[in-house]
């Protein structure tokens, strides 16, 4: 097991169409996983999110979440991020991140589609500030 150097995690996050795993803490203590389609924006783990669902009454309540990023084929690696996320409602923001996001895990030729369908009213767009990363490559080799 080896650590990732910032470029190689970066990378390592940002190829193919890799799911992250998003965990926020719910009011009742409890914690909450869930699979999201992200990106990297320079030092921000960028998504979006229903202003209804689990994750964005979480973040409201405390900013803090962590998201986990990793690979289901030996030697395999994982890159784990902690921040502190800010939501926002700019409708602008959020269909522009929707279609990179549509782009990046349905293909380019449905990036406008996905653009529409989750650039809508109602979702948020997540900023998850990059604090402490926790990333190794080479697991199991």
């Amino acid at each position: 097991m080896e650590r990732m150097t910032e470029p190689e995690w970066r990378a390592f996050v940002m190829s193919g169409t890799k799911t992250g795993k998003f965990g926020v803490t719910r009011a009742d203590g409890r914690p909450h996983v869930t699979p999201i389609w992200f990106a990297l924006d320079g030092d921000e783990v960028v998504f979006t999110t229903h202003e209804s669902g689990v994750k964005a009454k979480a973040l409201r309540r405390d900013p803090r979440a962590t998201l986990c990023v990793d690979d289901q084929v030996p030697p395999y690696s994982y890159v784990m991020i902690e921040g502190e996320a800010t939501l926002s409602d700019d409708l602008d923001e959020v269909r522009r991140w929707a279609t990179l996001l549509g782009g990046r895990y349905m293909g380019q030729d449905r990036a406008e589609e996905y653009g529409r369908r989750n650039g809508v009213p109602g979702e948020l767009l997540v900023r998850l500030r990059v604090g402490k990363v926790i990333a190794f490559k080479d697991v199991a080799g």
